[in-house]
């Protein structure tokens, strides 16, 4: 696994999905926390656009690719998530990520195209924000600093949080920080497991499973003796789709020699037949492989930044989880 990491304090800016322009004070806020860090931004054409997409698939990738032609050993932020991420990775020049590494940065849409980057051309990358995430609404999330913190290749260990806010931001629901967060798994028991950690949205991954950017069969088989932590961000699947969703992974190989998958948190839940809960989707595909469900991981806050690809500790004990990264 190459671990690209950088003393470069550049960060290039891309839309490879949405653009910022519906939410620019947000954004601005988020760019000048990143400056005041030390870190100089620069951004494509397209990031301040107000569409979604930012822009047509071909100028979308063209935009991303430039961010690695040079040799700068610079990071490379996704702007936003979005919906059509999923069209450009046909146009992704992989070959030319290969070539110029560089810590890549995003979560939810931008899933496809980490997951593709750490599973398919074993080059670790990181889930848990995107560039216009560290604004002033997130000032109080103590995970908002350990993001920051892994920029600065400072790869600290996370821990459960003791509340969090069951709804995001743009909700009407949303009220702080008001939930107590307890961490639970499938044995009813605490747990110390090690493996080698892959994941993401699992909205988008669904969308690459039996396609030529999914090789995670033979990721798995390449490091089958670390043993394989799954771990899935969930933004709006139902219980149904979901557990379909996690059927057909298992189908195509996902979970050989899987030690343990990490659920996040729901944040739009539902049932089409309002039998099903997310804990039954669970149990049913995952049979007998050990999971742990409601993490901090994924949509609500706060959110942990996890290195996809790296070899990752967790232990659990007494719904309280803590996660160790090794780069090796």
């Amino acid at each position: 696994m190459k671990y690209p990491i950088t003393t470069n304090k550049t960060i290039y800016i891309t839309a490879a999905s949405n653009g910022v322009g519906h939410k620019l004070e947000s954004f601005d806020e988020s760019l000048a926390i990143l400056h005041k860090e030390g870190f100089q931004t620069i951004e494509t054409p397209s990031v301040r656009n107000n569409q979604n997409p930012s822009a047509d698939k071909y100028t979308r990738a063209k935009e991303l690719n430039s961010c690695f032609e040079q040799d700068d050993n610079a990071i490379v932020a996704i702007a936003a998530g979005g919906d059509f991420l999923l069209d450009i990775l046909p146009l992704v020049d992989f070959e030319t990520m290969q070539r110029h590494p560089k810590w890549l940065i995003g979560a939810s849409d931008p899933t496809t195209l980490l997951y593709t980057l750490t599973v398919k051309y074993g080059i670790a990358t990181l889930y848990g924000f995107n560039a216009g995430s560290f604004n002033n609404e997130h000032l109080n999330d103590p995970y908002m600093q350990v993001g920051l913190s892994y920029l600065h290749n400072n790869f600290i260990d996370q821990t459960s949080s003791t509340k969090h806010a069951p709804y995001a931001h743009f909700m009407d629901a949303y009220n702080g920080f008001d939930t107590i967060t307890k961490w639970e798994s499938s044995t009813n028991s605490d747990m110390h497991v090690r493996g080698r950690v892959i994941g993401g949205c699992i909205d988008a991954l669904k969308d690459i499973i039996g396609t030529q950017f999914d090789k995670t069969a033979s990721f798995n088989d390449t490091y089958y003796e670390d043993g394989i932590i799954l771990y899935f961000d969930n933004f709006a699947m139902s219980c149904e789709n979901l557990y379909r969703t996690l059927l057909q992974m298992k189908y195509s190989g996902w979970f050989n020699h899987v030690k343990l998958v990490i659920f996040g948190r729901n944040l739009f839940t539902s049932s089409e037949t309002n039998t099903m809960t997310y804990l039954d989707a669970y149990k049913q595909a995952l049979e007998d492989i050990p999971f742990i469900y409601n993490a901090d991981i994924g949509h609500t806050e706060p959110c942990m930044t996890i290195i996809n690809g790296a070899m990752m500790d967790i232990e659990l004990k007494k719904n309280k989880a803590k996660i160790h990264f090794d780069l090796v």
